[in-house]
């Protein structure tokens, strides 16, 4: 096998087919065999194991997943890459190319005809602009998922991890650890990457949580609620919700329920906890009935 973690058989490969770079996927290939290797170990993946891989790219990571899984489904948005990753990729029997637009797909589906409904593990590079809708897609529609490993941008894993009064603390950080423990496992300088890309990026990995940390009883709402109030981040919680299309609730109600968890009416959206919002959704929902 030549391993395209080494930069010369990438360049050989590019060559070979004569591969642009296309700008509006956000394409950046990994070049250290290290680094791989670091990702292959955070992810766990062990032989009796089902991964979901998005954006396989010219298949460089795969190579290393199809030695270590029982069965990699590799999801390709860029159909340009397709006939390289059939030939990257044809010393492998357990792989599944798959061209697709993988927020269009239905990974459910995917996973119950693959994987009997069982947990899967997810290992993705994935590009700066993407990130949080794969992220959230996946987490939003249930899918059966034991850990999402991924490569992000460095300030997109600090924001996953942080907690309130940062300012990199927001929407996509309680999301993300409501439904799972975030960690970062590695920094990966850009010169990792061919093209490089100017920022450096982070491997982080997120492990469902079996149960939510918190009791919510409506997610949808509570989740609305948190986008409303990082919305306009400069504004007080209550006129955040206030100014929401999608929250229906008076000036009072709100006023009211952050009364009863012992919190000013000026308080600012960036200071809550997770558990505090779930609190708050859970009142403002006591208030009245849809």
């Amino acid at each position: 096998m030549a391993t395209l973690g080494n930069p010369q058989n990438t360049i050989a490969v590019l060559q070979k087919y004569k591969f642009n770079f296309q700008k509006k996927f956000g394409q950046n290939f990994l070049i250290d065999t290290h680094v791989l290797e670091k990702i292959i170990s955070a992810a766990g993946v062990r032989e009796e194991d089902f991964v979901l891989e998005i954006g396989p790219g010219i298949g460089t990571m795969t190579q290393y997943l199809c030695e270590h899984a029982r069965e990699v489904a590799a999801v390709e948005i860029d159909k340009n890459l397709i006939p390289i990753l059939q030939d990257t990729l044809s010393i492998y029997g357990n792989v599944q190319i798959i061209q697709q637009d993988i927020l269009k797909m239905d990974i459910n589906r995917l996973v119950q005809e693959k994987n009997q409904g069982k947990s899967i593990k997810v290992v993705a590079n994935l590009p700066y602009y993407i990130t949080t809708p794969i992220i959230m897609g996946l987490f939003e529609s249930h899918v059966p998922i034991e850990s999402i490993t991924i490569m992000v941008q460095k300030e997109v894993a600090d924001r996953m991890q942080v907690g309130p009064g940062t300012k990199d603390y927001g929407a996509l950080s309680l999301a993300v650890q409501y439904y799972a423990k975030p960690e970062i496992v590695a920094h990966v300088p850009p010169n990792c990457f061919m093209p490089r890309p100017k920022v450096g990026s982070a491997v982080i990995r997120l492990t469902k949580h079996k149960q939510p940390p918190v009791q919510v009883v409506q997610e949808r709402q509570m989740f609305a609620l948190i986008r409303a109030s990082f919305n306009q981040r400069r504004k007080t919680l209550v006129n955040g919700l206030n100014n929401a299309p999608d929250i229906f609730y008076s000036k009072e109600e709100i006023v009211q329920a952050l009364e009863e968890m012992g919190l000013p009416p000026n308080v600012r959206g960036e200071t809550l906890t997770l558990e505090q919002f779930a609190r708050l959704s859970n009142l403002l929902g006591m208030t009245h009935t849809e």
